[in-house]
């Protein structure tokens, strides 16, 4: 399939480059608990190592898978972004607004429920889908 690479299309793939690293960063990087965290929950790091022993360790297995699953979001979101997406697809157009909205869009609500200390950084990070969705509607008038 021969397609012309639209300025939304590279938006896409800029998006799935945040989503890819945010993978790689809940896999490799992430602590188990952020300093928000225990803030959030009312409690000290000590206090939920006391109480919950095993927590730390659970967490940072439950972000491995996460990581792992938003790497691989990313991947398929490039695939949609070189293919069905230049074409102006309506199905692409929608299964990349609801995969986004379900992944980093949903992600970003949370972290304004519990008052995140990265709640505007995550929202930023919605900024490539939601642009490259506006503009290939302009450039699918123009064909």
């Amino acid at each position: 399939m021969k397609t012309k690479p639209y300025i939304s299309s590279i938006l896409l793939a800029l998006y799935r480059l945040i989503l890819m690293g945010l993978g790689l960063y809940f896999v490799f990087i992430r602590p188990p608990l952020l300093p928000e965290d225990p803030r959030y929950m009312g409690a000290t790091l000590t206090e939920i190592q006391t109480t919950l022993p095993g927590l730390l360790i659970w967490l940072r297995r439950v972000f491995w898978v996460m990581g792992g699953f938003m790497f691989a979001t990313g991947l398929l979101i490039l695939y949609v972004a070189q293919t069905t997406f230049r074409t102006h697809s309506t199905s692409a157009h929608l299964i990349i607004s609801l995969a986004a909205l379900s992944s980093i869009g949903w992600m970003a609500v949370v972290n304004f429920l519990i008052d995140s200390d990265f709640k505007w950084l995550i929202l930023s990070f919605n900024l490539p889908w939601m642009i490259a969705l506006i503009l290939s509607w302009g450039e699918r008038r123009q064909i």
